[in-house]
């Protein structure tokens, strides 16, 4: 292949300009030692193309990711690379009502899967957990404890600060502590690792989160929580998550909040995840949750109380608060069972799920529903050797 051939290529495509909003494409390269090779020669041309210094690289799937309008651009280049274009994805942020006041009871999720009961045993202690979402509120006194400083993917110059609110939600929801009035989370012990990938709007592109996931494997993360989805299916976003599997990575993420009854949203509908469906007070699928033969397990999902950015507190609802009280369980489980696989872990919530009461025409005879119990998950995890 003519590396710098195809990079003077991809340097004028990249100088166009796009006809309307922003445009990305995700060059993928079908063997390791071209993608070397061809990073190998960008890191040399850079100082003399301006174009390039705007491509990013994703080791994890041996891509270069590049502000190009139009792949065809690249055609003659294409036996070696696949091309995607790249497409956007959203936070499941669901309807959210401002609280004053913080509670001093526990919220009725935590204590609806019991997770509170395992405290005297775990409560998450250095386990990991990558929040790949809007970034989060530093500030915030229920959070001080439990965050790392992570990485902003919009501006590696800055933290991760929440500009929405969202991220700060599903970060309190997982670990938040309080010892007076307050936010508690799941698990209380673990670290949070917010991955700042989507804008103030809670929009993001498949990039974005290819880009997050590889540092997250890098960083040597226990658990990915994503809390957002789109319709399409993307091959790029499939062989990332796939890698972070397959590196012992467990990534837990939303279903969606369409009331579809046998659909789910990617990258939730992947088999590699763990997907989560919202349950309500009690213990029925939520209304607005996505559902079916594709949701390995449910949590609950409406109306959860978190923390929220100028240290204040929010009321959500959506399967993305679900999806953050199954990665604290799952925190759980791994300070007690460290070397358990994603796929042992998936089985075993499975297995221990609590039984659920049906909505009228909700889900099929033969479903099996399960909403997650975090004290059976970890006494049966106890047991395994």
């Amino acid at each position: 292949m003519d590396y710098p051939g195809f990079l003077q290529l991809l340097n004028r495509a990249i100088q166009e300009p796009a006809r309307s909003g922003r445009a990305k494409q995700i060059i993928r390269f079908n063997k390791a030692s071209h993608y070397r090779e061809c990073l190998s020669y960008l890191q040399k041309m850079k100082p003399g193309l301006s174009g390039l210094r705007s491509v990013q690289s994703s080791h994890l799937i041996r891509a270069l990711i590049a502000p190009m309008a139009c792949r065809e651009r690249l055609g003659k280049y294409r036996n070696g690379v696949v091309i995607e274009e790249d497409t956007r994805i959203r936070v499941h942020g669901g309807a959210a009502s401002l609280s004053a006041e913080a509670v001093s009871t526990l919220p009725w999720g935590v204590k609806k899967i019991k997770a509170h009961q395992t405290w005297p045993l775990s409560t998450g202690s250095q386990i990991r957990i990558g929040v790949i979402d809007t970034g989060v509120d530093f500030r915030h006194p229920d959070l001080r404890h439990c965050l790392a400083r992570g990485v902003n993917l919009l501006n590696r110059a800055m933290l991760p600060h929440d500009d929405n609110g969202h991220g700060t939600h599903i970060a309190g929801a997982i670990a938040a502590a309080s010892y007076d009035r307050g936010a508690v989370g799941v698990a209380p012990g673990a670290i949070i690792c917010p991955v700042k990938a989507f804008d103030h709007n809670g929009s993001a592109y498949v990039s974005d989160i290819i880009l997050a996931i590889d540092w997250c494997v890098r960083n040597r993360i226990d658990i990915i929580n994503m809390s957002f989805g789109m319709k399409t299916r993307s091959k790029a976003l499939l062989d990332v998550v796939n890698k972070a599997h397959t590196n012992g990575i467990v990534i837990v993420a939303s279903s969606g909040n369409d009331s579809k009854r046998q659909s789910i949203d990617y990258p939730a509908r992947y088999p590699q995840t763990i997907s989560v469906g919202a349950t309500d007070r009690f213990g029925r699928i939520a209304s607005f949750s996505n559902r079916g033969p594709h949701v390995d397990i449910y949590a609950p999902g409406e109306k959860i109380l978190s923390s929220w950015t100028n240290n204040r507190y929010h009321e959500m609802s959506g399967t993305s608060m679900a999806t953050s009280h199954v990665s604290g369980t799952i925190a759980l489980l791994l300070e007690l069972k460290p070397s358990l696989s994603p796929a042992e872990i998936k089985a075993l919530l499975r297995r221990t799920a609590s039984p659920m009461r049906r909505r009228s025409g909700t889900a099929p005879k033969t479903s099996r529903l399960g909403e997650v119990d975090a004290f059976r998950l970890i006494r049966e995890g106890i047991k395994l050797r």
